[in-house]
């Protein structure tokens, strides 16, 4: 098989705590699938600043400096990690043959690299990186991460169970992806729709070395909600539904006080009326909150503003602005 030019893109954020060890990790890894024959030397590891307020970026700017094989992208602010995964992949697609992206704790395991490479030079585009268990995640997050993939899927958005960021993608892939102009990212959604041939790696995620998840429950379920409202118009579909429901449940509840009054059964109590009133003023805010947040998408993307700013480049290719 002959040997690519292969790109590892790492979004960072206030990753100090783990960038020294990663670099030299990451480094030695490219060295010796170099010695392999499977990558050129001309591969590089492209540590993307998501607009750190610690020593990220001139950590980043120091293994530049000491190692030919270190990249660095500095963006003007916190542009968020899809966005920092993007801004990597698009300011680089043109000085590679493929990316494969990752993120900087390296609980997703680097030693399958070379089984990324391999599965590309047999023809494959797209090749996602899949957990092969959880086993070590907690109840609630192995709990969560299920409802999310089920829900997702229950609302007609194809996406790879167990898959994160980990992926490797093509020079193809990437200008068919520079096409995909929202702002509302979501790439574990995005990345199916363009087709071309895929394939599976499968590894065990490890522990994170140090540092902080830059994932909490807030974030991933603001994720969530954007890849529902991104890809499917389901839940405004249900609202009709439980809309539709309601007015059948009030004509029947109609037609049930109409025989007890003509019967002389008057209802005792306020329950009924007070539940009612409660339920259906939910159920009306819940619908107003879901519309409002399919409006508050269309106005993100009305305003057609920069996903990211690239506020400097360490390397040889060329810096994109997008």
């Amino acid at each position: 098989m002959e040997a690519i030019c292969l790109f590892l893109v790492v979004p960072c954020y206030n990753e100090e705590a783990v960038l020294e060890d990663t670099m030299a990790k990451l480094t030695d890894k490219l060295e010796r699938m170099m010695v392999r024959g499977l990558i050129l030397p001309s591969s590089r590891i492209v540590f993307v600043d998501d607009g750190s307020k610690d020593r990220t970026w001139a950590m980043i700017a120091g293994g530049h400096e000491h190692s030919e094989l270190v990249d660095g992208i500095k963006l003007a602010k916190n542009s968020g990690h899809q966005n920092a995964v993007l801004a990597g992949m698009l300011s680089v697609m043109d000085s590679c043959d493929a990316v494969i992206t990752l993120d900087a704790d390296l609980q997703d395991d680097i030693e399958v690299l070379d089984r990324f490479v391999e599965e590309y030079q047999k023809g494959s585009q797209i090749v996602y990186g899949v957990r092969s268990c959880r086993d070590k995640d907690t109840f609630f997050k192995r709990a969560s991460a299920q409802s999310f993939y089920r829900v997702l899927g229950k609302m007609g958005i194809e996406i790879v169970y167990n898959h994160a960021d980990y992926r490797l993608m093509s020079r193809r892939v990437l200008h068919e992806l520079s096409n995909y102009k929202e702002v509302n990212l979501f790439l574990r959604g995005i990345v199916p729709l363009l087709g071309f041939q895929t394939s599976q790696v499968t590894y065990e995620r490890r522990e994170r070395m140090a540092g902080e998840s830059k994932y909490p429950l807030k974030k991933m379920l603001a994720l969530a909600m954007d890849g529902i409202t991104s890809f499917s118009i389901k839940p405004i579909r249900l609202i009709s539904t439980m809309g539709i429901l309601l007015f059948l449940t009030s004509l029947i509840m109609l037609i049930v006080f109409l025989v007890k009054d003509f019967m002389g059964v008057t209802v005792a109590g306020w329950s009924t009326i007070v539940i009612s009133i409660w339920g259906i003023g939910g159920l009306q805010l819940l619908a107003i909150g879901i519309i409002g947040e399919y409006i508050g998408k269309i106005y993100m993307e009305a305003k057609g503003r920069p996903r990211y700013i690239v506020e400097k480049y360490l390397g040889s290719a060329g810096a994109v602005r997008l």
